[in-house]
């Protein structure tokens, strides 16, 4: 603590003998044995000099040990242009897929079973036309919008349909019998919609898809289709708080029968596929429903959330399609006959979440906003802890959506 009583020539050479010390221990791997030595032996001539308090003799001594360390290690090449670029790169991708994974996630929500809290992908084929180039930049830039016009180049008709998702591009490809196929920024539902698609499956198990025919010429998409939400999901809270009733969640659909029993569970569905809804039951609650409230243990649920959607008031009264909403209702008996887990289809069916012990299995249930139009815990059960991914936390993407900053 009395180092600034010292002369100024003692301190310094008092640092560069620490110095040096830090320099052989961090390099020692690098270094050659007879370069350590001599290292050494200017060190011990640099101490010997200052227990002496021979100024002149200190200053020799660090020039010679400053210069050894100096010559100590081979000179590296300096890195070109391209190799500092790319070391800079890596460590910004390291970096990003460090935050990707343990901090923030984006997700593109895909479709409108959250309207009108948040955004999913809309098609719109009314013939509109494009507009300008500058139009269509702004629509792009700030309400996600742009514009296609698909004409059918010959006569054909749809006979299959695959999920073309990679990372946060949602695609659909729909394929014709002429060996012609088309993608869809849009997820599955909207894109069946457009070509009129459905399934049968034949006794063989065999799944058959048809679809809308058109001639040559025929317009099959003239219109936009818009873009739904880019939202960040925050992956830390749920460490270390417990998921709170009445929150925006995402969730993965592992072991969630998301499209019913009929063939595969997981039919039409990866699992790794994630769904954003919002979590309407916990651990240890008994859901009901009585149109158009949601109740826990028979008293309706008070969570914010939950009763903007129970309340169908402002933007919450009609749907998208102008159509008056039904707040929370149940989605009948015949759900029953396509999800084995189904629960919610008559009024005063109670469903039930477990506090389950084991580690990851306690349950939640997952309702959409758009309760008319959404594929959720009333048709395929609740989800298990080991599921969450965390709550949604920003709207980041399109500007103009109305939905721009925190989830709530």
């Amino acid at each position: 603590m009395f180092d600034f009583l010292k002369p100024k020539w003692k301190r310094q050479a008092q640092d560069l003998l620490k110095g040096s010390k830090k320099f052989v221990h961090y390099k020692r791997d690098l270094l050659k044995e007879d370069r350590v030595a001599e290292i050494e032996s200017r060190r011990q001539d640099l101490a010997d000099a200052i227990k002496a308090g021979n100024e002149g003799a200190a200053a020799e001594a660090s020039k010679q040990l400053q210069a050894t360390c100096e010559k100590a290690l081979p000179r590296a090449v300096p890195q070109s242009w391209w190799e500092e670029n790319l070391e800079v790169l890596f460590v910004a991708m390291v970096i990003a897929l460090g935050l990707r994974t343990y901090v923030v996630q984006p997700f593109r929500i895909p479709t409108g079973s959250m309207q009108p809290t948040l955004n999913g992908i809309v098609i719109r084929n009314d013939g509109q036309e494009a507009p300008w180039l500058g139009g269509r930049a702004w629509d792009f830039l700030f309400h996600g919008r742009t514009y296609r016009e698909i004409i059918a180049e010959n006569d054909k008709k749809v006979v299959g349909i695959r999920d073309r998702t990679k990372f946060l591009f949602t695609r659909t490809e729909v394929m014709f019998d002429d060996g012609s196929s088309v993608k869809i920024a849009a997820a599955e539902g909207e894109t069946i919609a457009l070509f009129g698609i459905s399934r049968t499956r034949t006794p063989q198990g065999q799944v058959l898809v048809t679809g809308n025919s058109y001639k040559k010429g025929d317009v099959i998409l003239k219109g936009s289709i818009t873009s739904g939400d880019l939202v960040l999901v925050d992956r830390i809270s749920y460490h270390f708080r417990s998921p709170r009733r009445g929150e925006v969640f995402v969730f993965d659909t592992r072991g969630i029968a998301t499209n019913g029993d009929v063939g595969a569970r997981m039919r039409g569905q990866t699992g790794g596929s994630h769904y954003i809804k919002r979590l309407c039951g916990v651990p240890g609650d008994a859901l009901s429903i009585d149109e158009p409230n949601l109740l826990n243990h028979g008293k309706i649920v008070q969570e914010p959330g939950i009763r903007r959607v129970a309340a169908r008031e402002g933007i919450y009264a009609v749907d998208y399609d102008g159509r008056p909403r039904r707040g929370y209702h149940v989605v009948g008996s015949m759900a029953k006959n396509a999800y084995r887990e189904a629960t919610l289809t008559e009024p005063g069916e109670v469903f039930e979440l477990k506090i389950d012990k084991r580690q990851g299995m306690n349950q939640y249930a997952a309702l959409g906003d758009n309760t008319d139009n959404s594929l959720d815990s009333r048709y395929w059960g609740p989800v298990h802890e080991f599921n969450l991914v965390g709550p949604g936390w920003f709207s980041l993407w399109p500007f103009g959506s109305g939905h721009w900053g925190r989830i709530d």
